[in-house]
């Protein structure tokens, strides 16, 4: 019984959570702006990466960042320094950022700038292997991160993240030339969950890997943005 209790809990959670983060994505269709659902364990590199992120890319693109953090906005500090937009969310004891606290964040961005003013929005999530796959805050793409040296297995031990995932970046590249692991096996078992997914190695630090993130990141908002144009209009462009 208790199994079957917390089993129709998870789904109405879910339910819930599923038509708040739609509410959210049709305000960001409204604005025209593609997001972003950036996760990953805790001490994967998600800060790093949106720092070099938006240091190369402010000069193309107009962007800004919800950010969710437990209990301090030291990250959030760091990527102001980047001069974009960033709204920081505390969870307190929650795991992970959920539909509600995105549209909380969204409703402060539309208050204090014009979201038509922008291209892209990162939801950088709490840092969690699991809950944040299962709740949806209203993005158009789910972007996964798992450091070298999370080890191999982390794909096949928590599968729902890398099931869930349009793209996996391999963080920290450069640290793996000194552990124990085999970068092709990471691939093979990522490739186990999810045969589709776009995986690019990458490193923060050294750059390697960046241009190939960068280059998924204008090809999803060529995608979505052309999504969301009105149905003659994308006619008329596809020739």
């Amino acid at each position: 019984m208790h199994q079957t209790f917390d089993a129709a809990l998870e789904i109405n959670l879910l339910h819930a959570n599923q038509q708040g983060a739609d509410h959210n994505r049709s305000h960001f269709d409204e604005w025209g702006i593609t997001c972003l659902n950036v996760m990953s364990s805790p001490g994967a590199g998600k800060t790093a990466l949106l720092e070099r992120t938006l240091a190369e890319l402010n000069h193309e693109l107009r962007m800004a960042v919800i950010e969710g953090d437990m209990t301090t906005e030291l990250d959030a500090d760091r990527l102001r320094q980047y001069n974009v937009p960033v709204i920081a969310i505390n969870t307190g004891r929650s795991c992970h950022l959920d539909a509600r606290m995105v549209a909380g964040g969204i409703h402060q961005f539309a208050h204090q700038y014009n979201p038509s003013d922008f291209d892209l929005v990162f939801v950088e999530n709490v840092g969690n292997l699991v809950c944040p796959a299962k709740f949806e805050v209203g993005e158009h793409a789910k972007v996964a991160l798992l450091s070298v040296t999370e080890g191999e297995d982390k794909p096949l031990k928590y599968p729902v993240m890398f099931q869930e995932a349009d793209c996996l970046l391999i963080t920290k590249l450069d640290l793996a030339p000194y552990l124990d692991v085999k970068l092709d096996r990471i691939v093979e078992n990522v490739r186990q969950m999810n045969s589709h997914v776009t995986i690019i190695p990458v490193s923060a630090k050294t750059g390697e890997g960046l241009s190939q993130w960068f280059d998924w990141i204008r090809s999803s908002l060529s995608h979505y943005t052309m999504q969301n144009l009105p149905i003659s209009a994308s006619m008329s462009l596809g020739g």
